[in-house]
């Protein structure tokens, strides 16, 4: 028997059994192909973009650590190595690009001025791969960030400069959307902060409401940019205080009505970010996800099906918000390769969202409703013996991409004839 063959034999045995239970695999399936997750492009070389030749960024917080080698040290190369990994990975993606990722030629441009013409190369390569992408003003690791003060600086000149480069970063995005036909989110997040304990909290605070103010004062059409806002508890060297808290921005999304971006690694280590989609979707329009996996707080790990994975996928299904909630990954690992990175975490999170998209919802709600916490209790802990692997292996056949084990010879060899050279 052909090893198609019998991952299909063994789809068809776990269908049955999903079946009993009231859920429709197919379905699943098939709402997981309409979830897209947005690759982020600086696992591919250590947040280092493309502004000046061999560009390595550090400051507010950003730092990937290890030198596996192999990393992507030009567009090109960038680019092999992003399809090389979609390649493997079953499902829709797209490509979120900060802005320090553009097509500049070898010349300098500084981010107030930074255009369109600077990113269509990455807008024609997203049409030949047919996907989508996103986009990120990089309000970090700049001369004019060195005092870890940006969009809320009381110097004027030094803030003017950023609210420029993110107006730009916006009007970029809102290109985007429109020549790929899907909208680009546009997300900011800032370093802002202090090492040690600030007086003036609310000045900084304050002008930071002024600076995205005069930001989002051009308006766009939502069906081609979407405006997200993240918050952070601290970073490296601005332990003390952040602009941009949590507070703040979620007040901000409220009043204004912008996404939301929740980081897994930007609150307090007991605090789960799946419990908190429900209460956010109640007042914004949708929410952007970063989906890391924080070990000794924001450390930026690669995904895997953890429990803290699993619950936002769990709670994005469970509150029928799959067209409302968008996810993005976000962490960033130099110590291993970084290809492998890319298909593990990536696939970790697609698992994820189908693990959640098989549960018996109604037979859920119907015994929680009830009062019979010992039967939810019961077929949720029964749900992880369902031969959940046969469905994700059926998924991967379906959509030509390597079955269980297989990607990592792919990738291996990969490294051997590629990444080796460099």
């Amino acid at each position: 028997m052909s090893k198609s063959d019998t991952v299909t034999k063994a789809f068809e045995a776990a269908k049955g059994q999903y079946a009993q239970i009231g859920v429709d695999v197919e379905a699943a399936m098939n709402k997981l192909d309409e979830f897209p997750i947005s690759l982020h492009c600086w696992q591919a070389d250590d947040v280092g973009g493309f502004e000046t030749p061999d560009s390595t960024l550090s400051g507010g917080g950003i730092q990937a650590t290890g030198n596996y080698p192999g990393k992507a040290t030009n567009i090109p190369e960038h680019r092999m190595d992003l399809e090389k990994s979609m390649s493997l990975i079953p499902g829709k993606q797209r490509l979120n690009l900060h802005a320090i990722y553009g097509d500049f030629q070898g010349q300098f441009v500084d981010r107030d001025q930074i255009e369109i013409k600077h990113f269509q190369s990455w807008i024609d390569w997203a049409k030949d791969q047919g996907i989508g992408m996103d986009f990120n003003c990089s309000v970090f690791s700049h001369a004019k960030a060195s005092d870890d003060l940006t969009l809320s600086h009381k110097n004027k000149e030094i803030r003017d400069f950023w609210i420029e480069h993110t107006k730009r970063s916006r009007a970029i995005g809102a290109e985007m959307g429109k020549q790929l036909g899907s909208p680009s989110i546009h997300n900011i997040w800032i370093q802002d902060g202090s090492k040690d304990i600030p007086v003036d909290r609310y000045g900084h605070r304050a002008i930071l409401k002024d600076s995205l103010d005069e930001i989002f004062a051009e308006k766009f059409s939502t069906d081609h940019l979407k405006d997200a806002i993240e918050s952070k508890l601290f970073g490296i060297g601005l332990e003390a205080m952040t602009v941009g808290n949590s507070e703040f921005y979620l007040g901000y999304a409220v009043e204004n009505q912008t996404l939301i971006c929740l980081d897994s690694g930007h609150f307090h280590p007991t605090e789960q970010v799946g419990d908190k989609i429900s209460s956010v979707l109640l007042f914004v329009p949708e929410i952007l996800l970063h989906v890391t996996r924080p070990i000794r707080w924001d450390s930026d790990h690669v995904v895997t099906m953890n429990d803290d994975t699993m619950m936002i996928a769990q709670e994005i299904v469970r509150c029928d918000a799959l067209d409302r909630v968008h996810m993005g990954l976000d962490f960033f690992d130099a110590s291993i390769n970084r290809i492998g990175a890319y298909v593990v975490g990536t696939r970790a999170a697609q698992q994820s969202m189908l693990f959640a998209l098989l549960e018996p919802r109604d037979i859920l709600l119907k015994y929680e409703e009830g009062g019979q916490f010992f039967e939810r209790l019961a077929m949720l802990e029964l749900l992880k013996t369902k031969p959940f692997g046969a469905v994700w292996d059926y998924y991967c056949l379906k959509n030509d991409v390597p079955v269980a084990q297989d990607f990592i010879t792919e990738i291996q060899q990969y490294e051997k004839d590629v990444l080796s050279k460099r």
